[in-house]
């Protein structure tokens, strides 16, 4: 699928604000509304918007403690089979595959110490992990939030 530059606008006020009408969609980037859903419909049709999330603050949920851990894994342990593993842990915001010496980097957030240390020790217990690394988040400097891109509409007019 070919992204215009109207397409463009439209994911980036998504990213802004997932609750937008149609009508605000569409006025915002020249549209009538019906013209704006058809575009978020083949948007959605296409993969390039997966869905809508509401963003929770984790220490408002009592999640305030997080970390991220440095998987090294015995043998040629598949990317899959660690991100099945991962999907497994509730604590488990993120897993990805990286270079360097880990082979993966996961990132948990818990209620406190104590329950990080248990999840930690589950992570621990999977079959294939050999060894951890952890480091645990003091306080957050900047967070981006937005699904793949920083995109504003002020940055695409």
């Amino acid at each position: 699928m070919r992204i215009d530059e109207t397409d463009q606008r439209i994911v980036a006020l998504l990213i802004e604000d997932a609750r937008s009408s149609y009508a605000e969609i569409g006025a915002a980037v020249s549209l009538s509304a019906p013209a704006g859903r058809r575009r978020v419909d083949r948007l959605r049709a296409a993969g390039v918007i997966r869905g809508y999330t509401a963003i929770v603050d984790p220490a408002a949920v009592g999640w305030s403690t997080e970390a991220f851990v440095e998987l090294f894994c015995v043998g040629r342990t598949s990317p899959s089979r660690i991100g099945q593993a991962a999907a497994r842990h509730p604590e488990v915001v993120a897993a990805y595959t990286v270079s360097g010496e880990a082979d993966a980097l996961v990132h948990l957030r818990a209620a406190d110490i104590g329950h990080l240390e248990q999840a930690l020790e589950r992570l621990r217990a999977e079959p294939f992990v050999s060894s951890t690394r952890s480091t645990i988040v003091l306080s957050r400097l900047a967070e981006v939030e937005g699904t793949v891109s920083r995109l504003s509409p002020s940055k695409l007019t």
